[in-house]
């Protein structure tokens, strides 16, 4: 099972579910570059406008369109996320390797990546910015915690 993020709120652990909403151009596309990702489209809901893509219980990433998105933005412009950072969505990933291979399917299918050097041993963390085909940043990231 991937790794779970817990709140301790009363001494009770809580999950919490992440959902990161990302503008794109093309649905139909980005939807295949996040299957191929590793992410599990969820059909229920998903729709033209929109897909539902699952990491794991916790952690979501859904694609809109940019007409379905603007409904969310009150009046607010679309970035143009291959030149304006916005976010950057970072997730944790199993090992080194993992983050490695996440970001080389990225750049085989039509996303890419770069490392930024933070002088911390890949043995303790590692982690790669990877762009989408529309410019949205994810980064996943090792650490050994």
């Amino acid at each position: 099972m991937r790794n779970q993020l817990y709140k301790k709120e009363w001494g009770i652990f809580m999950s919490t579910m992440v959902f990161v909403n990302f503008p794109v151009s093309d649905v139909k596309r980005s939807t295949e570059f996040y299957e191929k990702l590793g992410f599990t489209k969820n059909e229920a809901f998903s729709n033209e406008t929109s897909s539902s893509m699952v990491w794991d219980e916790n952690f979501w990433i859904m694609l809109l369109s940019h007409d379905f998105y603007r409904q969310f933005i009150n009046g607010k412009e679309i970035a143009d996320a291959k030149t304006t950072s916005g976010t950057l969505v970072a997730f944790s990933l199993e090992s080194a390797d993992a983050v490695k291979k996440f970001a080389e399917t990225a750049k085989q299918n039509g996303g890419n990546y770069y490392k930024v050097e933070m002088g911390i041993p890949e043995d303790q963390m590692f982690g790669l910015e990877v762009q989408d085909p529309d410019g949205n940043m994810l980064e996943p990231t090792w650490m050994s915690i």
